[in-house]
């Protein structure tokens, strides 16, 4: 029997490495990784903005069964890239509506893709 590889800073422990119920964990998981290496944002910012948002879930009555943190690891992410200017809130809420879109026509069990008509025009929805 092997022993287990050391465990690393900042990914979720597994038997093999990394794990995630879903893929779309994986991609926020890789893509906080990416933003940090390119310097957007410290590792402690990182900390703090994911600490700030189970905290703001859990005074707003999260019971934290487990299988909300990377919804809160996603709302992070989301706070650092419009704190940074790498995004705005209009543009997050294009691609969530685009994603919902996508969504909603993939038949189950297939891949969801984007697709230039997912995209509305800037203000079409009457928030942006």
């Amino acid at each position: 029997m092997s022993a287990a590889p050391p465990a690393t800073p900042g990914r979720p422990p597994g038997s093999d490495g990394p794990v995630f119920c879903e893929p779309w964990e994986a991609q926020a998981f890789a893509t906080t990784l990416m933003l940090h290496e390119r310097g957007l944002f410290s590792w402690s910012e990182w900390a703090a903005a994911l600490a700030q948002q189970i905290s703001a879930a859990q005074a707003g009555g999260d019971a934290d069964p487990g299988d909300t943190y990377y919804h809160h690891w996603l709302a992070a992410l989301e706070s650092l890239v419009v704190a940074k200017g790498a995004g705005s809130e209009q543009e997050l809420r294009r691609y969530r509506q685009a994603w919902d879109q996508a969504a909603h026509r993939t038949p189950h069990g297939q891949p969801i893709a984007l697709a230039p008509g997912d995209f509305s025009a800037p203000g079409s929805d009457g928030r942006c």
